[in-house]
């Protein structure tokens, strides 16, 4: 395995089949910067799939798509208290199952004010059903300064075992490189997709250069562009890099920057977890591939 800016993997030689984990095979892992520990590089996010109530029909689905991540290798659950009640969903479920060690969990914390943050921060504990938060972040930056202090603290007693902050507003991006460039942080999460690339202009770089792990969210355009490709047929260049969906290849390019950790696509149906995490297997093109290739995709 290659590897890049701060030791990260720029791309493995091997490619995997569909259903690559079924056949034994492993999904790829990036490794944190801060610590070494392997991450695999697809993860589930939960903002609105997780959101449904207890005895929905949507709700009843939600334990076979963690279990679809499980099954692919992947260990990433990444949540919020503003994602309705996603927490207390993602609780629940690993509650209740049975490969409830194997998850990696990120919350967030959204709210101004040292008390309130801590409050809030507590209630994800609560939610989450957990003595131990894999990963904090602070949501939008809102009172970093504030909330920073707090999860060093925590840090330091080993309540929680990562810090990192996250945006998805390009007209904040130039805080969060000064925050980035100010501050020791273990993680940045950030919005990247084939259609918005304004995070590699500076973030992706900058974070590789810092020593920050990278989770894009967003990584499918917002859905905008996944929904747009649909009714396209893939490029035949898709098989090169081992990809049957659309969606393992927005996810391929996503994961070619050699900046990017993981990448947390949202679901609440198992089909499309279980189609996402196949991006995680073989190859993970170098972003020298797509050159030639990432207008043709947009055109």
């Amino acid at each position: 395995m290659s590897a890049g800016a701060a030791g990260l993997p720029l791309a493995v030689a091997q490619s995997a089949p569909p259903q690559a984990a079924a056949n034994g095979q492993k999904m790829n892992v990036r490794l944190i910067p801060a610590t070494r520990e392997p991450l695999p590089v697809i993860g589930c996010g939960t903002w609105v799939g997780f959101g449904h109530a207890p005895g929905s029909a949507e709700y009843r689905r939600l334990p076979d798509v963690l279990q679809a991540l499980f099954d692919a290798g992947g260990t990433v659950i990444d949540s919020s208290p503003m994602y309705g009640r996603a927490e207390q969903t993602t609780g629940e479920l690993l509650a209740a199952s049975p490969q409830r060690t194997r998850a990696f969990l990120a919350t967030k914390v959204w709210t101004r004010g040292r008390a309130e943050g801590i409050a809030q921060m507590e209630q994800s504990f609560a939610h989450l059903r957990t003595q131990k938060i894999d990963l904090m972040q602070i949501h939008n930056l809102v009172d970093w300064r504030t909330h920073l202090a707090t999860l060093r603290d925590w840090k330091a007693q080993g309540r929680i075992r990562y810090i990192g902050i996250t945006h998805y507003t390009p007209s904040a991006f130039g805080e969060v490189e000064a925050v980035l460039r100010a501050e020791r942080l273990d993680f940045l999460q950030i919005n990247y997709a084939l259609d918005d690339r304004t995070a590699e202009q500076r973030l992706l770089p900058l974070a590789a250069e810092r020593g920050v792990a990278v989770i894009v969210n967003q990584p499918f355009g917002g859905g905008g562009l996944l929904r747009r490709l649909r009714e396209r047929p893939l490029p035949a260049w898709a098989a090169e890099i081992g990809c049957t969906s659309w969606a393992q290849l927005l996810l391929k390019f996503t994961l070619s920057h050699p900046a990017v950790t993981c990448a947390i696509p949202g679901t609440s149906r198992p089909e499309h977890m279980a189609d996402n995490a196949q991006a995680g297997f073989g190859t993970l093109p170098d972003p020298a591939f797509w050159r030639s290739r990432a207008d043709t995709v947009l055109a």
